[in-house]
């Protein structure tokens, strides 16, 4: 008997080595990554005939690292005519573990699109990705876009640095559509100008659309002009999740800087806008007319302000098909007191909704699923609360006055053409913002005197919004676009 046994075990492993040395041997096309950027990075650049394969790096420490990269940047973009010598990927681990790649950074060196390809079959394997720094790697339009589709193509990935790559057909905004999952692009040194500004205001929002993941936005050092400042803003008008932005050295006049201001406070809705709104408005109240016993217990005048989700009214639609409950709750429901009690809450919380975004109210919502029914409902109003249907909008002298965007919390604006006249715009438009909106906007670098009223007003007003940070107007940048710290005003 274990004879046989020993027969058969041994012409089963004969065979398996039979199988496995008739194997033809791997190529590009069946070649299943690890997650182990090291080792698929070299195995692939061999399987597709790259000559000079890069080295790969893993990132020593965050102090060395950084400094790596702000030496790389002190040299101007316009001054750089040679590619690095010794091509590498520099990679972060986390807890050292080879199969867990957080970051890959790629500077200094142009990618063919060889390399490129074997990076768009890599990245997607590292489910622990979560940053993307390429700066000044020699993409073009055609292997920009190859890594925009990459980099949707990554779950977990929500920072793209993308700098001193400048593009003919400036499509930057491609990274940042409606269905990004992105909340922090940089975009410095890549000289964007009104074009490239125009698509990107397109990209943040539009009467129909917007981007509601977004909250980090980058613009620094490139050209945009008064031109691009009027279709930034014009992207600020009805996006409800940036909460920084950077515009500084762009060349932007009092021209844009009036019209950044007039999205930050109270603005007069256009003839569009008010036509969507009104469509909006008709789809809440025929939601009501359909479903009336699944309308909020608020007024009729406030219904139309929150549309429910369908998760929302299946919820609902179960428990009404629940005989118990029907029984339980219908003297409740008849109270004056929880009508005013809920009256109360819902416009609560289309506050917070302007002040903190789609961030906090996704996680609610993504997370807490063991929510009462009613704390659940709440969460459905925050997230579909949108901008034409906001609660502070008001009718006076024939016009629909929207209370301007209070999200944005910090904005840049550094090293431009502003004057004296700006900060009055945006002395108006921070008072009119009342205790929420930007906690910081740098100014300094501009043309006007640095002990003008207007400045120590609106740096008082910023230091009273956030007692913690004081001077925050007086902020100067770096020439990179990154704050320091200073007394300068």
């Amino acid at each position: 008997m274990k004879k046989r046994v020993e027969k058969y075990l041994k012409e089963k492993a004969d065979k398996v080595d039979c199988v496995t040395d008739e194997e033809p041997p791997k190529t590009a096309d069946d070649y299943q990554c690890s997650g182990n950027l090291e080792q698929d990075f070299t195995k692939l650049c061999k399987l597709m005939a790259v000559k000079d394969i890069p080295s790969v790096k893993i990132k020593q420490s965050t102090s060395t690292n950084r400094g790596v990269m702000d030496n790389q940047f002190q040299t101007s973009l316009s001054q750089m005519t040679t590619w690095s010598s010794k091509p590498c990927l520099r990679i972060e681990l986390e807890k050292e573990d080879h199969s867990c790649v957080k970051e890959v950074k790629i500077s200094g060196w142009k990618m063919d699109e060889v390399v490129l390809q074997v990076l768009s079959r890599i990245l997607p394997s590292l489910s622990n990705l979560q940053c993307l720094h390429m700066w000044r790697v020699g993409l073009t339009d055609y292997t920009f876009t190859s890594m925009r589709n990459t980099v949707s193509l990554c779950s977990n990935l929500r920072k793209v640095v993308l700098e001193g790559n400048p593009l003919a057909e400036q499509s930057y905004h491609l990274l940042i559509a409606e269905d990004s999952m992105l909340t922090d692009l940089s975009l410095r040194n890549n000289r964007i100008g009104e074009e490239g500004a125009c698509l990107i205001g397109l990209a943040l929002s539009t009467v129909h659309s917007a981007n509601k993941n977004l909250l980090s936005l980058n613009l620094a050092f490139n050209s945009i002009g008064d031109a691009g400042a009027i279709h930034i803003s014009q992207g600020l008008r009805l996006n409800r999740s940036l909460l920084c932005l950077s515009l500084s050295y762009n060349q932007i006049g009092d021209n844009g800087a009036a019209h950044l201001a007039e999205v930050l406070g109270p603005f007069a809705l256009t003839h569009e806008e008010i036509v969507e709104r009104r469509k909006l408005l008709l789809k809440g109240e025929e939601s009501t007319m359909v479903q009336p016993s699944l309308v909020s217990l608020a007024d009729s005048h406030e219904r139309p302000l929150s549309v429910r989700s369908s998760s929302s009214l299946d919820r609902l639609n179960k428990s009404t098909k629940n005989p118990t409950k029907k029984k339980d709750n219908p003297k409740k429901e008849e109270k004056p007191a929880a009508g005013q009690a809920t009256k109360k809450e819902e416009p609560k919380v289309a506050k917070k909704d302007n002040k903190f975004p789609r961030v906090q109210a996704g996680k609610i919502a993504g997370k807490d699923n063991n929510l009462p029914v009613s704390e659940q409902e709440r969460v459905d109003v925050v997230e579909t609360v949108i901008p034409l249907l906001d609660p502070g909008i008001v009718h006076t002298g024939g016009k629909v006055i929207h209370p301007g965007n209070t999200c944005l919390t910090s904005l840049n604006l550094s090293g431009n053409k502003l004057s004296e006249q700006s900060l009055r715009m945006f002395l108006s438009s921070l008072e009119g913002q009342g205790e929420g909106g930007l906690l910081r906007l740098s100014l300094n670098r501009n043309q006007f005197p640095s002990d003008c009223d207007t400045l120590l007003k609106i740096q008082e007003m910023m230091s009273l919004r956030d007692p913690l940070k004081k001077n925050l107007s007086g902020q100067v940048d770096d020439e990179h676009g990154e704050p320091k710290t200073t007394n300068e005003a």
